[in-house]
Protein backbone atom coordinates (compact mmCIF):
# COMPACT_ATOMS: atom_id res chain seq x y z
CA UNK A 1 0.00 0.00 0.00
CA UNK A 2 1.10 3.61 -0.95
CA UNK A 3 1.06 5.89 1.79
CA UNK A 4 2.47 8.90 0.06
CA UNK A 5 1.82 12.63 1.47
CA UNK A 6 4.30 14.35 0.18
CA UNK A 7 3.38 17.99 -1.48
CA UNK A 8 3.32 18.16 -4.56
CA UNK A 9 5.87 20.64 -6.08
CA UNK A 10 3.41 23.14 -7.51
CA UNK A 11 5.02 24.85 -11.04
CA UNK A 12 2.10 27.14 -12.02
CA UNK A 13 0.57 27.34 -14.76
CA UNK A 14 2.17 26.63 -18.53
CA UNK A 15 2.77 29.16 -20.82
CA UNK A 16 4.35 29.67 -24.37
CA UNK A 17 6.83 26.60 -23.63
CA UNK A 18 7.55 26.99 -19.78
CA UNK A 19 6.15 26.91 -16.50
CA UNK A 20 5.57 30.33 -14.55
CA UNK A 21 4.15 31.47 -11.13
CA UNK A 22 1.87 34.39 -11.47
CA UNK A 23 2.93 37.22 -11.20
CA UNK A 24 -0.51 38.51 -9.96
CA UNK A 25 -2.57 36.08 -7.81
CA UNK A 26 -5.93 36.44 -7.86
CA UNK A 27 -6.56 33.20 -5.77
CA UNK A 28 -5.55 29.47 -4.82
CA UNK A 29 -7.45 26.16 -5.48
CA UNK A 30 -6.54 23.47 -2.86
CA UNK A 31 -5.18 19.89 -3.79
CA UNK A 32 -6.75 17.54 -1.48
CA UNK A 33 -6.95 13.60 -1.18
CA UNK A 34 -10.45 13.51 -0.89
CA UNK A 35 -10.04 9.72 0.16
CA UNK A 36 -7.61 11.03 3.12
CA UNK A 37 -8.22 14.84 3.98
CA UNK A 38 -4.55 14.61 6.09
CA UNK A 39 -3.02 14.22 2.41
CA UNK A 40 -3.16 18.04 1.10
CA UNK A 41 -1.07 18.24 -1.87
CA UNK A 42 -0.42 21.83 -1.77
CA UNK A 43 -2.09 25.33 -3.15
CA UNK A 44 -2.02 26.12 -6.64
CA UNK A 45 -2.38 29.79 -7.33
CA UNK A 46 -4.54 31.03 -10.19
CA UNK A 47 -4.08 34.52 -12.00
CA UNK A 48 -6.61 36.05 -14.55
CA UNK A 49 -4.06 37.54 -16.23
CA UNK A 50 -2.51 34.09 -16.99
CA UNK A 51 -5.47 33.57 -19.24
CA UNK A 52 -5.11 36.55 -21.41
CA UNK A 53 -1.48 35.93 -21.74
CA UNK A 54 -1.91 32.29 -22.60
CA UNK A 55 -3.92 32.84 -25.20
CA UNK A 56 -1.58 35.15 -26.76
CA UNK A 57 0.80 33.28 -26.98
CA UNK A 58 -1.32 30.26 -28.32
CA UNK A 59 -2.39 32.34 -31.33
CA UNK A 60 1.20 33.10 -32.00
CA UNK A 61 1.94 29.16 -31.47
CA UNK A 62 -1.30 28.16 -33.68
CA UNK A 63 0.14 30.37 -36.91
CA UNK A 64 3.36 28.22 -36.58
CA UNK A 65 1.44 24.68 -35.85
CA UNK A 66 -1.15 25.14 -38.97
CA UNK A 67 1.72 24.99 -41.49
CA UNK A 68 3.24 21.59 -40.10
CA UNK A 69 2.10 18.95 -42.07
CA UNK A 70 -0.38 15.92 -40.25
CA UNK A 71 2.48 13.11 -40.17
CA UNK A 72 4.82 15.57 -38.51
CA UNK A 73 2.13 16.14 -35.71
CA UNK A 74 1.49 12.80 -35.42
CA UNK A 75 4.94 12.38 -34.15
CA UNK A 76 4.45 14.86 -31.41
CA UNK A 77 1.70 12.46 -29.99
CA UNK A 78 3.83 9.39 -30.52
CA UNK A 79 6.63 11.48 -28.11
CA UNK A 80 3.58 12.23 -25.75
CA UNK A 81 2.45 8.25 -25.39
CA UNK A 82 6.39 7.14 -24.83
CA UNK A 83 5.97 10.17 -21.84
CA UNK A 84 3.14 8.80 -20.66
CA UNK A 85 4.70 5.07 -20.68
CA UNK A 86 7.48 6.32 -18.81
CA UNK A 87 5.33 7.92 -16.08
CA UNK A 88 2.65 5.80 -15.80
CA UNK A 89 2.95 4.39 -11.95
CA UNK A 90 3.96 8.37 -10.77
CA UNK A 91 0.65 9.09 -12.68
CA UNK A 92 -1.32 6.35 -11.47
CA UNK A 93 -0.76 7.04 -7.79
CA UNK A 94 -1.51 11.20 -8.43
CA UNK A 95 -4.89 10.04 -9.89
CA UNK A 96 -5.77 8.05 -6.69
CA UNK A 97 -4.36 10.65 -4.47
CA UNK A 98 -6.55 13.90 -6.17
CA UNK A 99 -9.75 11.62 -7.46
CA UNK A 100 -9.82 8.89 -4.89
CA UNK A 101 -10.67 6.37 -7.48
CA UNK A 102 -8.59 2.85 -6.22
CA UNK A 103 -5.40 2.31 -7.86
CA UNK A 104 -6.34 -0.11 -9.66
CA UNK A 105 -8.91 1.78 -12.01
CA UNK A 106 -6.18 4.70 -11.79
CA UNK A 107 -4.12 2.20 -13.55
CA UNK A 108 -6.56 1.28 -16.14
CA UNK A 109 -7.14 5.04 -17.37
CA UNK A 110 -3.63 5.53 -17.71
CA UNK A 111 -3.60 2.40 -20.22
CA UNK A 112 -7.04 3.80 -21.57
CA UNK A 113 -5.24 6.92 -22.42
CA UNK A 114 -1.87 5.06 -24.27
CA UNK A 115 -4.82 2.88 -26.10
CA UNK A 116 -6.67 6.00 -27.34
CA UNK A 117 -3.31 7.71 -28.48
CA UNK A 118 -2.15 4.34 -30.33
CA UNK A 119 -6.18 4.28 -32.36
CA UNK A 120 -5.44 8.30 -33.03
CA UNK A 121 -2.11 8.04 -34.48
CA UNK A 122 -3.43 4.52 -36.63
CA UNK A 123 -6.71 6.04 -37.88
CA UNK A 124 -6.05 10.37 -37.40
CA UNK A 125 -4.21 11.42 -39.94
CA UNK A 126 -6.25 9.76 -42.69
CA UNK A 127 -9.23 11.25 -41.46
CA UNK A 128 -7.70 14.68 -41.79
CA UNK A 129 -6.36 14.26 -45.41
CA UNK A 130 -7.44 16.28 -48.06
CA UNK A 131 -9.36 14.95 -51.12
CA UNK A 132 -8.80 15.45 -54.66
CA UNK A 133 -10.41 15.30 -58.30
CA UNK A 134 -7.77 15.89 -60.65
CA UNK A 135 -10.07 16.18 -63.86
CA UNK A 136 -12.35 19.26 -62.28
CA UNK A 137 -9.67 21.28 -60.40
CA UNK A 138 -11.40 20.22 -57.11
CA UNK A 139 -10.15 19.58 -53.84
CA UNK A 140 -11.45 19.60 -50.05
CA UNK A 141 -8.59 20.64 -47.35
CA UNK A 142 -8.81 19.99 -43.65
CA UNK A 143 -8.00 23.28 -42.01
CA UNK A 144 -7.65 23.98 -38.49
CA UNK A 145 -9.99 26.23 -36.23
CA UNK A 146 -7.16 28.10 -34.22
CA UNK A 147 -6.99 28.40 -30.11
CA UNK A 148 -8.91 25.65 -28.87
CA UNK A 149 -10.03 26.19 -25.30
CA UNK A 150 -10.91 23.33 -23.20
CA UNK A 151 -12.37 22.72 -19.95
CA UNK A 152 -12.37 18.99 -18.49
CA UNK A 153 -13.67 17.39 -15.49
CA UNK A 154 -12.15 15.54 -12.51
CA UNK A 155 -13.50 12.09 -12.97
CA UNK A 156 -11.46 11.07 -15.88
CA UNK A 157 -8.79 13.75 -15.04
CA UNK A 158 -6.03 12.14 -17.41
CA UNK A 159 -8.08 10.63 -20.06
CA UNK A 160 -10.28 13.24 -20.86
CA UNK A 161 -7.22 16.07 -20.74
CA UNK A 162 -4.95 14.47 -22.36
CA UNK A 163 -7.52 13.42 -25.58
CA UNK A 164 -8.88 16.10 -26.09
CA UNK A 165 -6.24 18.17 -26.31
CA UNK A 166 -4.15 15.90 -28.35
CA UNK A 167 -7.17 15.80 -30.97
CA UNK A 168 -6.87 19.17 -30.86
CA UNK A 169 -2.89 19.57 -31.92
CA UNK A 170 -3.24 16.78 -34.31
CA UNK A 171 -5.88 18.26 -36.39
CA UNK A 172 -2.93 21.55 -36.35
CA UNK A 173 -4.44 23.70 -33.26
CA UNK A 174 -2.93 25.34 -30.53
CA UNK A 175 -4.83 24.46 -27.29
CA UNK A 176 -5.37 26.44 -23.76
CA UNK A 177 -6.34 23.93 -21.14
CA UNK A 178 -8.19 23.98 -18.11
CA UNK A 179 -7.74 21.22 -15.88
CA UNK A 180 -10.76 20.69 -13.17
CA UNK A 181 -10.06 22.65 -9.78
CA UNK A 182 -10.67 19.18 -7.68
CA UNK A 183 -7.28 17.70 -9.89
CA UNK A 184 -5.01 20.69 -10.20
CA UNK A 185 -1.95 18.17 -9.99
CA UNK A 186 -3.10 15.91 -12.61
CA UNK A 187 -3.89 18.69 -14.70
CA UNK A 188 -0.03 20.05 -13.92
CA UNK A 189 1.24 16.45 -14.75
CA UNK A 190 -0.43 16.52 -18.30
CA UNK A 191 1.45 19.59 -19.17
CA UNK A 192 4.32 18.46 -17.78
CA UNK A 193 3.58 15.32 -20.38
CA UNK A 194 3.29 17.64 -23.31
CA UNK A 195 6.35 19.50 -22.24
CA UNK A 196 8.16 16.76 -22.76
CA UNK A 197 7.00 16.46 -26.71
CA UNK A 198 9.36 19.23 -27.82
CA UNK A 199 6.49 21.28 -29.05
CA UNK A 200 6.60 24.86 -30.49
CA UNK A 201 6.36 27.30 -27.99
CA UNK A 202 2.52 28.55 -27.44
CA UNK A 203 1.14 25.02 -29.14
CA UNK A 204 -0.12 24.04 -25.81
CA UNK A 205 -1.11 25.92 -22.55
CA UNK A 206 -2.29 24.90 -19.12
CA UNK A 207 -4.10 27.30 -16.89
CA UNK A 208 -5.10 26.62 -13.14
CA UNK A 209 -8.21 27.94 -11.56
CA UNK A 210 -11.80 27.45 -10.77
CA UNK A 211 -14.77 27.73 -13.22
CA UNK A 212 -16.41 30.52 -12.00
CA UNK A 213 -12.99 32.57 -12.05
CA UNK A 214 -10.75 31.15 -14.99
CA UNK A 215 -13.12 29.09 -16.41
CA UNK A 216 -15.39 32.33 -17.16
CA UNK A 217 -12.33 34.44 -17.85
CA UNK A 218 -11.51 31.66 -20.96
CA UNK A 219 -14.72 30.66 -22.61
CA UNK A 220 -15.45 34.60 -23.41
CA UNK A 221 -11.97 35.22 -24.22
CA UNK A 222 -12.09 36.73 -27.76
CA UNK A 223 -9.20 35.15 -28.44
CA UNK A 224 -10.66 31.99 -28.74
CA UNK A 225 -11.77 29.87 -32.02
CA UNK A 226 -13.33 27.01 -30.50
CA UNK A 227 -14.19 25.67 -27.45
CA UNK A 228 -14.71 22.05 -26.15
CA UNK A 229 -16.67 21.14 -22.77
CA UNK A 230 -16.75 18.49 -20.45
CA UNK A 231 -19.05 18.92 -17.56
CA UNK A 232 -22.81 19.04 -15.67
CA UNK A 233 -25.48 20.57 -17.72
CA UNK A 234 -25.85 23.26 -15.37
CA UNK A 235 -22.62 24.57 -15.68
CA UNK A 236 -22.79 23.73 -19.63
CA UNK A 237 -26.02 26.63 -19.42
CA UNK A 238 -23.62 29.23 -18.17
CA UNK A 239 -21.29 29.12 -20.52
CA UNK A 240 -23.44 28.85 -23.11
CA UNK A 241 -25.19 32.23 -21.61
CA UNK A 242 -21.51 33.25 -21.41
CA UNK A 243 -20.67 33.29 -25.60
CA UNK A 244 -24.10 34.02 -26.56
CA UNK A 245 -22.79 37.24 -28.29
CA UNK A 246 -21.23 34.66 -30.36
CA UNK A 247 -22.80 32.30 -32.42
CA UNK A 248 -20.01 31.62 -35.03
CA UNK A 249 -18.23 30.31 -31.67
CA UNK A 250 -18.04 26.26 -32.54
CA UNK A 251 -18.79 24.46 -29.46
CA UNK A 252 -18.66 21.04 -28.40
CA UNK A 253 -20.38 19.90 -25.28
CA UNK A 254 -20.06 16.47 -23.35
CA UNK A 255 -22.71 16.66 -19.86
CA UNK A 256 -23.83 12.92 -19.34
CA UNK A 257 -25.75 13.12 -16.80
CA UNK A 258 -25.63 9.27 -16.47
CA UNK A 259 -27.34 6.17 -18.60
CA UNK A 260 -30.13 4.15 -18.29
CA UNK A 261 -30.07 -0.07 -18.09
CA UNK A 262 -32.92 -1.76 -19.08
CA UNK A 263 -33.43 -5.50 -18.23
CA UNK A 264 -36.35 -7.81 -20.35
CA UNK A 265 -37.52 -10.90 -18.31
CA UNK A 266 -35.27 -13.38 -20.22
CA UNK A 267 -31.90 -11.55 -19.79
CA UNK A 268 -29.33 -13.79 -17.73
CA UNK A 269 -29.90 -12.23 -14.43
CA UNK A 270 -26.39 -12.79 -12.38
CA UNK A 271 -24.83 -11.10 -15.80
CA UNK A 272 -27.05 -8.11 -15.61
CA UNK A 273 -26.80 -7.59 -12.06
CA UNK A 274 -23.00 -7.50 -11.69
CA UNK A 275 -22.84 -5.50 -15.71
CA UNK A 276 -25.22 -2.93 -13.51
CA UNK A 277 -23.60 -2.92 -10.17
CA UNK A 278 -20.12 -1.63 -12.24
CA UNK A 279 -21.91 0.74 -14.40
CA UNK A 280 -23.92 2.43 -11.38
CA UNK A 281 -21.00 2.36 -8.46
CA UNK A 282 -17.55 2.65 -10.55
CA UNK A 283 -15.90 5.87 -9.40
CA UNK A 284 -18.36 6.44 -6.72
CA UNK A 285 -21.03 6.64 -9.63
CA UNK A 286 -19.29 9.72 -10.81
CA UNK A 287 -18.73 9.09 -14.60
CA UNK A 288 -20.40 10.83 -16.83
CA UNK A 289 -22.02 7.41 -18.63
CA UNK A 290 -22.35 6.22 -14.86
CA UNK A 291 -25.50 3.72 -14.76
CA UNK A 292 -28.33 6.24 -12.59
CA UNK A 293 -31.45 4.53 -13.93
CA UNK A 294 -32.64 0.78 -13.95
CA UNK A 295 -35.60 -0.04 -15.38
CA UNK A 296 -36.69 -4.24 -14.81
CA UNK A 297 -39.26 -5.83 -16.57
CA UNK A 298 -42.13 -6.73 -13.47
CA UNK A 299 -42.03 -11.16 -14.12
CA UNK A 300 -38.44 -10.69 -12.89
CA UNK A 301 -37.73 -7.76 -10.62
CA UNK A 302 -37.76 -9.20 -7.10
CA UNK A 303 -35.57 -11.69 -8.06
CA UNK A 304 -33.50 -9.58 -10.12
CA UNK A 305 -33.35 -6.88 -6.75
CA UNK A 306 -32.70 -9.66 -4.76
CA UNK A 307 -29.38 -10.57 -6.07
CA UNK A 308 -28.77 -6.82 -7.12
CA UNK A 309 -29.08 -5.71 -3.22
CA UNK A 310 -26.87 -9.02 -1.94
CA UNK A 311 -23.66 -8.00 -4.19
CA UNK A 312 -24.10 -4.06 -3.56
CA UNK A 313 -24.02 -5.00 -0.14
CA UNK A 314 -20.84 -6.89 -0.49
CA UNK A 315 -19.08 -3.89 -2.39
CA UNK A 316 -15.80 -2.63 -0.41
CA UNK A 317 -15.48 0.86 0.14
CA UNK A 318 -12.01 2.30 0.89
CA UNK A 319 -9.16 3.81 0.84
CA UNK A 320 -7.82 3.92 -2.66
CA UNK A 321 -4.04 2.61 -2.04
CA UNK A 322 -5.92 -0.47 0.24
CA UNK A 323 -6.06 -3.90 -1.37
CA UNK A 324 -9.11 -5.21 -2.67
CA UNK A 325 -11.00 -1.57 -2.76
CA UNK A 326 -13.76 -1.20 -5.04
CA UNK A 327 -15.23 2.30 -4.62
CA UNK A 328 -13.51 5.06 -3.02
CA UNK A 329 -14.92 8.78 -2.34
CA UNK A 330 -16.87 11.08 -3.99
CA UNK A 331 -14.85 14.09 -4.56
CA UNK A 332 -15.70 16.52 -2.51
CA UNK A 333 -18.02 16.93 0.74
CA UNK A 334 -20.29 19.29 -1.26
CA UNK A 335 -20.86 16.26 -3.73
CA UNK A 336 -21.55 13.34 -1.05
CA UNK A 337 -23.90 16.28 0.79
CA UNK A 338 -26.26 16.73 -2.78
CA UNK A 339 -25.91 12.39 -2.79
CA UNK A 340 -27.81 12.81 0.36
CA UNK A 341 -30.25 15.64 -0.11
CA UNK A 342 -31.22 14.23 -3.52
CA UNK A 343 -31.49 10.76 -1.61
CA UNK A 344 -33.81 12.84 1.51
CA UNK A 345 -35.55 14.06 -1.61
CA UNK A 346 -36.57 10.57 -2.95
CA UNK A 347 -38.06 9.70 0.36
CA UNK A 348 -40.05 12.92 1.13
CA UNK A 349 -42.06 11.89 -2.58
CA UNK A 350 -42.99 8.19 -2.04
CA UNK A 351 -40.30 6.52 -3.40
CA UNK A 352 -38.82 3.35 -1.29
CA UNK A 353 -34.90 2.81 -0.43
CA UNK A 354 -33.86 -0.83 -1.10
CA UNK A 355 -30.47 0.55 0.38
CA UNK A 356 -30.50 3.78 1.93
CA UNK A 357 -28.02 6.59 1.51
CA UNK A 358 -25.20 7.41 3.79
CA UNK A 359 -21.68 8.35 4.74
CA UNK A 360 -19.46 5.41 4.94
CA UNK A 361 -16.93 5.44 8.20
CA UNK A 362 -13.22 4.03 6.90
CA UNK A 363 -11.31 3.34 9.76
CA UNK A 364 -8.00 5.47 9.73
CA UNK A 365 -8.75 7.87 7.24
CA UNK A 366 -11.40 11.15 6.83
CA UNK A 367 -12.59 11.36 3.80
CA UNK A 368 -15.79 11.72 1.57
CA UNK A 369 -16.71 8.39 1.45
CA UNK A 370 -20.47 7.29 0.84
CA UNK A 371 -22.47 3.88 0.69
CA UNK A 372 -24.11 2.94 -2.61
CA UNK A 373 -27.16 3.53 -2.69
CA UNK A 374 -30.59 1.94 -4.47
CA UNK A 375 -34.22 3.16 -4.68
CA UNK A 376 -37.31 2.04 -5.88
CA UNK A 377 -39.13 4.62 -7.45
CA UNK A 378 -43.13 4.68 -7.74
CA UNK A 379 -42.89 6.59 -11.30
CA UNK A 380 -46.71 6.67 -11.57
CA UNK A 381 -46.84 9.42 -8.86
CA UNK A 382 -46.10 11.91 -11.01
CA UNK A 383 -43.08 12.23 -9.34
CA UNK A 384 -40.51 9.87 -11.54
CA UNK A 385 -37.51 11.75 -10.66
CA UNK A 386 -36.61 11.33 -14.97
CA UNK A 387 -35.10 14.77 -15.28
CA UNK A 388 -32.11 15.48 -12.56
CA UNK A 389 -28.74 13.30 -12.84
CA UNK A 390 -28.79 11.30 -9.58
CA UNK A 391 -25.55 12.13 -7.69
CA UNK A 392 -22.61 9.66 -6.92
CA UNK A 393 -23.25 5.89 -5.95
CA UNK A 394 -27.23 6.35 -6.45
CA UNK A 395 -29.48 3.77 -8.99
CA UNK A 396 -33.10 4.51 -9.36
CA UNK A 397 -34.92 1.71 -10.12
CA UNK A 398 -37.81 1.57 -12.41
CA UNK A 399 -40.20 -1.38 -12.28
CA UNK A 400 -42.18 -1.60 -15.95
CA UNK A 401 -44.70 -3.97 -17.45
CA UNK A 402 -43.31 -4.65 -20.35
CA UNK A 403 -40.51 -3.44 -22.97
CA UNK A 404 -42.68 -1.05 -24.39
CA UNK A 405 -42.83 0.65 -21.56
CA UNK A 406 -39.30 0.25 -20.67
CA UNK A 407 -38.86 2.17 -24.26
CA UNK A 408 -41.26 4.80 -23.37
CA UNK A 409 -40.50 5.92 -19.98
CA UNK A 410 -36.29 5.73 -21.20
CA UNK A 411 -36.72 8.40 -23.95
CA UNK A 412 -39.20 10.56 -21.43
CA UNK A 413 -35.47 10.94 -19.45
CA UNK A 414 -33.84 14.37 -19.96
CA UNK A 415 -30.20 12.63 -19.81
CA UNK A 416 -29.31 9.75 -22.33
CA UNK A 417 -25.95 9.44 -23.38
CA UNK A 418 -26.20 5.50 -23.46
CA UNK A 419 -28.30 3.04 -22.88
CA UNK A 420 -27.75 -0.94 -22.10
CA UNK A 421 -30.54 -3.38 -22.81
CA UNK A 422 -30.43 -7.26 -20.84
CA UNK A 423 -31.40 -9.72 -22.64
CA UNK A 424 -31.20 -12.79 -24.24
CA UNK A 425 -29.83 -12.44 -27.85
CA UNK A 426 -31.94 -14.75 -29.30
CA UNK A 427 -35.15 -12.32 -27.93
CA UNK A 428 -37.05 -10.87 -30.82
CA UNK A 429 -37.99 -7.84 -29.14
CA UNK A 430 -34.01 -6.70 -29.26
CA UNK A 431 -34.43 -5.21 -32.47
CA UNK A 432 -37.74 -3.30 -31.51
CA UNK A 433 -35.86 -1.86 -28.81
CA UNK A 434 -33.20 -0.79 -30.83
CA UNK A 435 -35.25 0.83 -33.54
CA UNK A 436 -36.98 2.57 -30.59
CA UNK A 437 -34.70 3.66 -27.98
CA UNK A 438 -33.47 7.24 -28.25
CA UNK A 439 -30.08 6.90 -27.04
CA UNK A 440 -26.67 7.92 -28.20
CA UNK A 441 -24.93 5.05 -27.85
CA UNK A 442 -26.49 1.04 -26.99
CA UNK A 443 -24.54 -1.42 -24.98
CA UNK A 444 -25.89 -5.10 -25.84
CA UNK A 445 -25.71 -7.15 -22.81
CA UNK A 446 -23.12 -4.24 -21.45
CA UNK A 447 -22.90 -2.01 -18.87
CA UNK A 448 -23.04 1.76 -19.95
CA UNK A 449 -19.07 2.28 -19.12
CA UNK A 450 -18.58 0.34 -21.85
CA UNK A 451 -17.40 2.32 -25.06
CA UNK A 452 -14.99 1.55 -28.13
CA UNK A 453 -12.45 3.83 -29.00
CA UNK A 454 -12.90 3.60 -32.94
CA UNK A 455 -16.96 4.28 -32.65
CA UNK A 456 -18.36 7.98 -32.13
CA UNK A 457 -20.09 8.59 -29.22
CA UNK A 458 -23.08 11.04 -29.36
CA UNK A 459 -24.98 12.37 -26.38
CA UNK A 460 -28.69 12.84 -26.52
CA UNK A 461 -31.24 14.95 -24.38
CA UNK A 462 -29.48 17.19 -22.11
CA UNK A 463 -26.88 14.99 -22.67
CA UNK A 464 -25.23 16.98 -25.41
CA UNK A 465 -26.35 19.02 -28.55
CA UNK A 466 -26.18 15.84 -30.89
CA UNK A 467 -22.23 16.21 -31.82
CA UNK A 468 -20.05 12.98 -32.03
CA UNK A 469 -17.21 12.28 -29.37
CA UNK A 470 -14.13 10.24 -30.14
CA UNK A 471 -12.48 10.02 -33.40
CA UNK A 472 -14.90 11.93 -35.01
CA UNK A 473 -14.11 15.07 -32.89
CA UNK A 474 -11.00 15.49 -35.31
CA UNK A 475 -14.07 16.75 -37.97
CA UNK A 476 -14.71 19.19 -35.39
CA UNK A 477 -11.75 20.42 -34.22
CA UNK A 478 -10.86 20.99 -38.45
CA UNK A 479 -13.32 22.19 -40.70
CA UNK A 480 -13.19 21.43 -44.41
CA UNK A 481 -12.08 23.90 -47.26
CA UNK A 482 -13.41 22.89 -50.69
CA UNK A 483 -11.23 24.63 -53.49
CA UNK A 484 -12.15 24.77 -57.39
CA UNK A 485 -8.95 25.64 -60.40
CA UNK A 486 -9.69 26.61 -63.96
CA UNK A 487 -7.57 24.32 -65.53
CA UNK A 488 -8.68 25.30 -69.26
CA UNK A 489 -7.12 28.83 -71.19
CA UNK A 490 -9.45 31.50 -71.00
CA UNK A 491 -11.56 31.42 -74.02
CA UNK A 492 -13.36 34.60 -75.08
CA UNK A 493 -15.85 32.98 -77.29
CA UNK A 494 -16.93 31.05 -74.65
CA UNK A 495 -18.48 33.54 -72.44
CA UNK A 496 -21.98 33.94 -70.62
CA UNK A 497 -24.80 35.25 -72.98
CA UNK A 498 -24.18 38.99 -72.90
CA UNK A 499 -20.47 39.46 -72.23
CA UNK A 500 -19.03 42.15 -75.42
CA UNK A 501 -15.51 41.23 -74.28
CA UNK A 502 -13.79 43.25 -77.02
CA UNK A 503 -16.37 45.66 -77.35
CA UNK A 504 -17.40 45.14 -81.04
CA UNK A 505 -21.08 44.95 -80.34
CA UNK A 506 -20.97 41.41 -81.24
CA UNK A 507 -22.20 39.12 -77.69
CA UNK A 508 -21.24 35.49 -77.08
CA UNK A 509 -23.88 33.63 -78.69
CA UNK A 510 -23.33 30.86 -75.99
CA UNK A 511 -26.68 28.74 -75.16
CA UNK A 512 -27.03 27.41 -72.30
CA UNK A 513 -29.11 23.62 -71.81
CA UNK A 514 -31.45 22.36 -69.04
CA UNK A 515 -29.82 21.57 -65.71
CA UNK A 516 -30.49 17.91 -66.35
CA UNK A 517 -28.94 18.35 -69.59
CA UNK A 518 -25.39 19.72 -68.64
CA UNK A 519 -22.16 17.82 -68.35
CA UNK A 520 -19.97 19.41 -65.67
CA UNK A 521 -16.57 18.59 -67.59
CA UNK A 522 -18.48 20.34 -70.97
CA UNK A 523 -20.57 23.31 -68.69
CA UNK A 524 -19.74 27.00 -70.27
CA UNK A 525 -18.03 28.58 -66.78
CA UNK A 526 -17.28 27.02 -63.71
CA UNK A 527 -19.01 30.32 -62.30
CA UNK A 528 -21.98 30.13 -64.52
CA UNK A 529 -22.71 26.67 -62.60
CA UNK A 530 -22.45 28.45 -58.80
CA UNK A 531 -25.01 31.05 -60.57
CA UNK A 532 -27.44 28.50 -61.26
CA UNK A 533 -27.10 27.15 -57.61
CA UNK A 534 -27.72 30.37 -55.86
CA UNK A 535 -30.70 31.15 -58.25
CA UNK A 536 -32.24 27.45 -57.40
CA UNK A 537 -32.05 28.46 -53.27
Amino acid sequence: MYTIRDRLLRKGDYIYGSFLKPEVVDGYINGINPGDRADVLGRFPFSEQDVDDAIECANQGARLWRRVPAPERAAALYRLREALLHLQEHLAILITRENGKPFWEARQEVDATVRLLDVLMEDGVGMLASQVVDEVGARMDRLPRGVVAILTPYNLPLLVPVSHSAMAILAGNSVVLKPSKFTPGVGQAVADLWDRCRLPRGVFNMVQGSGSVIGQRLVVHPGIDMLLFTGSFETAMNVRRAIFDRPELPAVYQCGGKGISIVLEDADLDHAAYEVLVGAFLTAGQRHNSTGRLLVEASVYDAFMVRLKEQAERLTIGYGFEHDVFMGPLISENRRTRYRRYARALSSKGHRPILEAGNERIEGYRGFYARPAIYSVDWENSNPFLNEEPPGPMLLVYKVRDWQEAAALHNQAFYRPVASLFAAATNPRVVDMQERLRTGTLNLNRSTLGTYLRLPRVGLGRSGHGLPEGLQLLQHLSYPRASLAELRAFNPMALLPGVDWHGTGRVSQVSVEPADAVDDAEDVSASLETIMLDASD
